[in-house]
């Protein structure tokens, strides 16, 4: 287990490869500060140059997720004018998105883990995940017109992909809460758990992957985050170049041969949740 203390959050990585992120500010209800952006940076820039994490669990800390952006810091920025200026939040935006993109396209699934507020910010960082589980306590909202501000972190770019043009716009606008089961619904969230077996399940779902090809599936979720921005012929392009790496991967090898020989397969999904339903009934 190799673990990783940040300013505000703790990463730790298990030996199979499945890593876990998880804010550690509860008394605050781990708003999205300075600090923590920071630490999702250098996170993320962790886990990209490490070939044996297979997925990134991201989770709150005492009943909350992430309640969105440090309402206090940026009351201070109005008392020091050198960091209140349009270049400099620009600037700040930009490093911003930077981390917020780059752990989009880690690949590697990602899994939300939400118990409690995913507000703001926090609900950006939701939506860059692949799956995102949630407790029944758990609430969305795009808080930021409340503070008189766009939504920012990519949000509008990633809500319609989720939720459809004209319910991301009613969501963007209106800055209203979402409950957990309001957010199932509209595809937002994979799957309910209670408060206990969150963690668990999040865990559970993340080892599903882990016999997959690591290269075919990052690659699968790359183009898949492309496909409502890149037209057919490109991503034709994109898919011969992938494939192109994928097939001359061991792992490929390893799939064709025991399919030849009439062996189970490393991966089989369906054959996977039979044997998760076994342990959960025994």
């Amino acid at each position: 287990m190799q673990t990783i203390d940040y300013r505000e959050s703790r990463l730790t990585i298990d030996g199979d490869g499945i890593a876990r992120f998880q804010h550690q500010r509860p008394a605050t209800r781990n708003a999205l500060t300075m600090a923590l952006r920071a630490d999702y940076a250098e996170m993320v820039d962790q886990l990209r140059g490490d070939a044996s994490v297979r997925a990134l669990i991201l989770a709150g800390s005492g009943g909350s997720f992430c309640a969105g952006g440090d309402v206090k810091g940026m009351l201070a920025r109005f008392d020091d004018p050198a960091h209140n200026t349009p270049v400099h939040t620009r600037q700040r935006l930009l490093d911003l998105n930077g981390w917020i993109q780059r752990l989009r396209e880690l690949e590697v699934p990602v899994i939300a883990a939400v118990d409690g507020p995913a507000w703001g910010g926090g609900f950006a960082i939701a939506l860059c995940a692949d799956f995102v589980l949630a407790t029944p306590r758990a609430s969305f909202c795009m808080v930021f017109l409340r503070l008189g501000v766009i939504p920012d972190m990519s949000a509008i770019h990633l809500l319609p992909r989720v939720v459809g043009l004209q319910k991301a716009k009613e969501l963007l606008m209106t800055g209203r809460r979402v409950d957990a089961a309001e957010a199932q619904s509209l595809g937002l969230v994979l799957a309910q758990h209670q408060p206990a077996a969150l963690d668990d399940a999040a865990l559970a779902l993340a080892r599903r992957f882990l016999p997959a090809a690591r290269v075919a599936l990052g690659m699968t979720k790359r183009m898949a985050n492309r496909a409502y921005e890149t037209d057919a012929g490109a991503m034709a392009e994109l898919e011969s170049a992938a494939q192109a790496i994928c097939v001359a991967d061991e792992a490929h090898l390893d799939c064709i041969r025991r399919f030849a020989a009439k062996q189970p397969m490393a991966y089989d999904w369906d054959r996977g949740a039979g044997a998760a339903a076994q342990e959960q009934g025994d």
